[in-house]
């Protein structure tokens, strides 16, 4: 068949030549190939197609000597960690973007030389065209400097920027405007590879011609496929990555679950591993496949938390917000309180405050370096007990008064990348786990600990502490996802501790 362009066209060219077919063989056609498009199958019943496929990929299996192969092939996660930043801010610097990154052994055939990576430039379907668009990008220097001229120079070169990119030595970077754009682009380049391993067995592969390609570059029915298939709608945090600490439950998941409903992804990352994949899957299944990840993380240990972050940026392509909220309390008077015990809430909520941050701050830089407008968050889930003292709770009230310090601080050495860190300080928490755990909850350490004169009961340690709310109730997980919002959102505060105490405690 002659090319022909799609649509319209080519429906009255196929049924000519299926016309042309029927009149020379006295039959119907039970299989059609359309170079560049895919085969069609018919007959007169599911199980006759059924039997017609069998038969048909039994001949071509028999045939095939060459197979693509996807096996683990190792890769550099730090080395992707911080290529992906960088890609997904050149694709949209607003932000709208990630990547999915792929290493396998076939991907790498590919991304060692340009000369390997040449077979790749030309597409070979329209779905290629769609949604991986014409042409992939290859790039050997991944310094932010080089990867931006050379996406400049392809966007210069094409009019449109590469949604696939290979990067030398390291593997594939699939980009889009949603994490389910992102996926396809990758899922449709390896079937791309997929036809390269399969062809050889049968002469090679044969490129759509450049009339074509740019026929369904430029094809308006083409482009409004390929947008409907993305992410409908934008809520206030679209598109932005986070991470949320010790968000398996309380605060943290009420933190990462209004996050998610506003277009976030979110890593739910604990230590209760099970605890967060079942958060995770709950996100996935309200918000969208792919909306959560779950990711176990020990706050207090390095590596744990310089793979919590890798493990983010290699699925998502970046890191937009970084919500320091794990923490632990420990109550006790100053003869009661064990050195273990206090050495422990400093090390979670103090230390590991430090580390989560010099490691969350990477690819935020990255960001601000490809995209000098971009801005990012830290934000520690401090507590009023950070704004004065906490009678015979010296150990979590110190350790709160510290992570204030480091915000302040660390506000102002980062201001000038970008990366606004703020602190939220809730009151009282008195609904959630950490208050009313009947063996562990605040509410019962309190007790024990005489820390309200004449309380005889829990019911009487959670009257004490409501009266002391001026708007009498306790804070709510809405009430503190609330304050994240707006500290996200407002470009021109960094270095706050905002209260969120019902009035309990006021700024001077």
């Amino acid at each position: 068949m002659n090319e022909t362009e799609p649509g319209y066209i080519l429906a009255v060219s196929c049924l000519g030549r299926i016309n042309e077919y029927r009149r020379r063989r006295g039959c119907e056609p039970s299989i059609v190939v359309l170079e560049n498009h895919g085969v069609f199958f018919a007959a007169d019943s599911e199980d006759g197609i059924d039997a017609l496929v069998a038969e048909t990929f039994a001949a071509l299996r028999s045939a095939v000597k060459t197979a693509p192969d996807f096996g683990d092939a190792g890769y550099d996660a730090e080395a992707a960690a911080a290529v992906a930043p960088a890609l997904r801010m050149l694709y949209d610097a607003g932000g709208y973007a990630c990547a999915a990154y792929e290493a396998n052994a076939e991907v790498m055939k590919y991304a060692q030389s340009e000369e390997s990576f040449e077979p790749l430039r030309r597409p070979m379907t329209p779905d290629h065209i769609v949604y991986c668009k014409a042409e992939p990008l290859f790039i050997a220097d991944t310094d932010v400097a080089s990867t931006a001229a050379a996406f400049a120079a392809f966007r210069e070169r094409r009019g449109f920027a590469p949604k696939i990119v290979f990067v030398k030595g390291l593997g594939m970077f699939a980009l889009g405007s949603s994490k389910k754009d992102a996926e396809t682009a990758r899922a449709v380049m390896l079937d791309a590879l997929k036809i390269h391993a399969y062809a050889k067995s049968f002469g090679g592969v044969k490129p759509m011609s450049k009339h074509l390609e740019d026929f369904i570059v430029n094809w308006e029915v083409e482009s409004y496929r390929a947008s409907v298939a993305n992410d409908a709608g934008r809520g206030r945090l679209d598109g932005k990555i986070a991470i949320v600490t010790g968000s398996a439950q309380g605060f943290g998941l009420g933190i990462a679950e209004s996050m998610a409903a506003e277009g976030a992804y979110v890593v739910i990352a604990d230590m209760n591993e099970a605890g967060a994949k079942a958060a995770a899957e709950d996100i996935c299944r309200k918000y969208g496949e792919g909306r959560a990840l779950a990711v176990g993380v020990n706050v207090t240990d390095e590596e744990s938390v310089k793979n919590m972050i890798r493990t983010t940026v290699c699925c998502y392509g970046g890191l937009d917000v970084f919500v320091n909220n794990a923490g632990v309390v420990r109550a006790g008077s100053l003869e009661e309180m064990t050195r273990a015990n206090f050495e422990l809430v400093t090390s979670v909520n103090y230390t590991a405050y430090f580390l989560c941050a010099k490691y969350a701050t990477a690819p935020m830089k990255i960001q601000r370096a490809a995209a000098p407008g971009y801005m990012a968050d830290i934000i520690e889930i401090n507590s009023k007990s950070g704004l004065s003292g906490s009678n015979k709770n010296f150990a979590y009230a110190g350790s709160k008064f510290g992570g204030l310090g480091l915000t302040q601080s660390f506000a102002l050495e980062l201001a000038p990348y970008g990366i606004k860190v703020n602190a939220v300080c809730p009151g009282n928490f008195l609904d959630g786990p950490l208050w009313s755990d009947p063996e562990k909850g605040l509410f019962v350490q309190y007790l024990k600990a005489g820390k309200v004169p004449g309380a005889k009961t829990v019911a009487d340690v959670r009257a004490y502490y409501e009266s002391k709310v001026p708007l009498g109730r306790g804070c709510r997980t809405e009430d503190v996802a609330r304050a994240v919002l707006y500290i996200i959102e407002q470009k021109y505060e960094t270095g706050q501790a905002v209260p969120v105490t019902g009035g309990q405690e006021m700024l001077n």
